[in-house]
């Protein structure tokens, strides 16, 4: 008898970037404690996303079991077309679920691992396996507060949650009461790849001027998510001529104290090294990396969005930051960037080890639960 080779899906929410990339993340993790694991990622996120988290081979699987909100850019939501998709999901589950559970099945598949699609659950009790889950909200908290057709939704979203047979409970998180059993966990994200010398002779070659990457006053990240940020008044960095900028926008013009990275290869978490602060939409993904390497964060606000309070709040308590209203952005003299940043208001460090648990807890569940054949 020989030992088939564990196989894991992880399944990712149909809403932005973040997810993908924090899954992926704790995949990397899992390959790297289970390099003979078969891992396949369901995520509508292009293969892009997850390529550069994950050094080992993996199956993108493009599959969408949920909404999250559909946006214009990463602060504007469309609330109604959002509640339209969602019903259409409501309306043809048995569908959805039928499908995938017979690929489940097929692969072999011995544990689902989602971040957070709801019907990750059932699609993985009708192909008789566990489906365990992190994240530090559930869709139902996001969406109850929007009343009208969204309570139903989100009633329907947490009888899904609590067929969950374990939540991995990330940091800066609503009570996810839905859940029936919780493992709070650490901050999860990518480590950077390259010490600061590397990379600054990595960037060199495409810096519109070089000399700033050693020698510059201060190095900012401007990341506002996948779904970027529309009228961003980058000429107003020219107020800020020894500092070094760096986003990922390809729209960006074209200034000497911006660099662009277009390059798929790397990652925000990568150039973070560089960088004596980040400014930032709420986001998950960035706040703990960024948390994780110690580096202030200043961040917009985002009205209406549940979440975003959390993440706030979660960095005025373990970072250093500054809380910016959009207007303060958007008026284009980044004047914000001068003042003064605020310390966190407590003195006890945030774990970062949820990479390591929740991914020590899918290998010892494989390792046991893995099938054998002749």
């Amino acid at each position: 008898m020989t030992m088939a080779p564990p196989t894991l899906y992880v399944a990712v929410t149909n809403h932005g970037f973040g997810h993908a990339t924090r899954a992926a993340a704790v995949a990397a993790t899992i390959q790297a404690q289970l390099p003979q694991v078969r891992l396949i990622l369901a995520t509508t996120a292009p293969q892009c996303c997850c390529s550069p988290n994950l050094e080992g081979p993996f199956l993108h699987r493009p599959r969408a079991f949920d909404v999250g909100v559909l946006q214009q850019d990463s602060l504007t939501m469309d609330k109604t077309a959002t509640l339209e998709q969602l019903r259409r999901i409501q309306r043809m589950p048995t569908h959805l679920v039928a499908e995938e559970a017979a690929f489940l099945q097929q692969e072999r598949v011995s544990l689902v691992l989602a971040d957070i699609p709801p019907l990750a659950t059932r699609v993985a009790e009708a192909a008789g396996v566990p489906c365990w889950m992190m994240s530090n909200f559930g869709w139902d908290f996001i969406y109850r507060p929007w009343g009208g057709g969204f309570v139903a939704v989100a009633d329907w979203i947490a009888e899904c949650f609590q067929r969950c047979d374990r939540m991995f409970r990330l940091p800066f998180h609503e009570p996810m009461k839905a859940f029936p059993t919780i493992t709070d966990v650490g901050l999860t994200g990518g480590s950077p790849r390259y010490a600061p010398d590397q990379l600054r002779a990595i960037l060199a070659p495409r810096v519109p001027s070089p000399e700033l990457l050693s020698k510059a006053k201060h190095t900012v990240l401007l990341t506002f998510g996948g779904l970027g940020l529309q009228q961003i008044p980058y000429q107003g960095l020219s107020r800020f001529p020894d500092w070094q900028f760096i986003s990922f926008d390809a729209q960006a013009p074209e200034l000497p104290n911006l660099l662009k990275i277009t390059d798929r290869c790397l990652r925000p978490v990568d150039v973070m090294p560089l960088c004596d602060r980040i400014v930032s939409k709420p986001g998950y993904s960035t706040f703990a990396e960024a948390c994780r390497l110690n580096i202030p964060i200043l961040t917009l606000t985002r009205q209406d969005f549940a979440e975003s309070a959390l993440l706030v709040e979660g960095i005025q308590a373990v970072s250093h930051h500054r809380i910016l209203r959009p207007t303060d952005l958007l008026q284009g003299t980044w004047d914000f960037l001068a003042q003064p940043l605020l310390p966190p208001r407590q003195a006890m460090a945030r774990a970062t080890d949820g990479n390591q648990t929740i991914a020590a807890a899918v290998v010892d569940y494989l390792s046991t639960a893995a099938s054998q054949i002749d």
